[in-house]
């Protein structure tokens, strides 16, 4: 029997401390092999695109899906695997890479902003803001050699960019945005197999960059610069999922059923029809069926 997925158990609203060690790298398979995983994920990848083209009709929500995690964490296949089942006009993929410079000479948010959803419509970030309490907090060199900001400030710039971000994702779901961050959390050990795999498998060298092993070195940095970033900006109405990403096939499970449960719980409904609507439809259907 497949073990059951409540997503309660993956949500950080910021209610209770978060400590990440306490956060296991691999639960008990929701999946029986291979064929009962390709079952799951059709009828998941089906269920998610009609909740889309509900809320398209809606037309009062957007969804905004944010995926952070380290190298190798199987970003970009969770990525393909749970959305390509959705109409490709209601879903855009925007990845996050080094900020060129027009969006370095912007506050950080800045390059986000045309990439976020309109109502109706799905935004995936793969990497996102969230790269500036990461990546910049683990080398805080980036801010003062490339950001331009002074030395100085650096006492306050993370408190300040978690403010920042909390009350950006606040805006935003004011505004009919559900926001949802997601953490895909791969083991050190995990990462290092998949890591010489890309060595090691031709199919797979392509993938293989060496400026991720020398990130690998800063790895307890990484950890703890996650978990005070998730600390800081969970809140109910922009909650952090953390999935266990050591199985990928159980990671792509969870993740796509918390979607669909969060769009579920959104009051969402076609539009209704009006009688006189109604009665002009069926003006209509008689002089479609009564041409020659």
């Amino acid at each position: 029997m497949n073990q059951q997925i409540t997503i309660a158990d993956y949500r950080i609203d910021g209610s209770s401390p978060f400590v990440l060690a306490d956060r296991p790298n691999s639960t008990p398979r929701v999946y029986q092999g291979k064929s009962d995983y390709r079952k799951q994920m059709r009828e998941a990848r089906e269920m998610l695109d009609e909740l889309q083209r509900l809320m398209y009709a809606h037309a009062r929500y957007g969804l905004l899906c944010v995926f952070q995690a380290m190298d190798a964490a199987g970003k970009d296949g969770t990525i393909r695997n749970v959305f390509s089942g959705v109409n490709p006009h209601g879903v855009s993929v925007h990845p996050f890479k080094r900020p060129s410079g027009e969006e370095i000479s912007h506050e950080f948010l800045w390059r986000s902003q045309d990439h976020l959803p309109k109502r109706g419509h799905i935004s995936i970030f793969n990497r996102s803001y969230y790269e500036e309490v990461l990546v910049v907090k683990v080398h805080p060199e980036i801010a003062t050699n490339y950001q331009s900001l002074p030395a100085e400030s650096l006492e306050n710039i993370w408190a300040g960019r978690y403010a920042s971000i909390r009350e950006h994702e606040a805006h935003l779901a004011r505004n009919g945005t559900r926001v949802l961050k997601f953490f895909l959390n791969l083991g050190k050990v995990e990462q290092r197999d998949r890591f010489v795999a890309r060595i090691d498998e031709p199919e797979k060298t392509w993938k293989f960059n060496a400026g991720d092993v020398k990130e690998r070195g800063f790895w307890d940095d990484y950890q703890a610069a996650y978990e005070e970033a998730i600390n800081e900006t969970a809140t109910p109405e922009a909650p952090w999922y953390v999935i266990p990403a050591d199985d990928k096939k159980n990671m792509r499970l969870i993740v796509s059923q918390i979607i669909r449960e969060e769009l579920q719980s959104l009051d969402m409904s076609y539009p209704e029809v009006s009688e006189e609507d109604r009665a002009a439809l069926a003006q209509f259907r008689e002089n479609l069926l009564a041409e020659d």
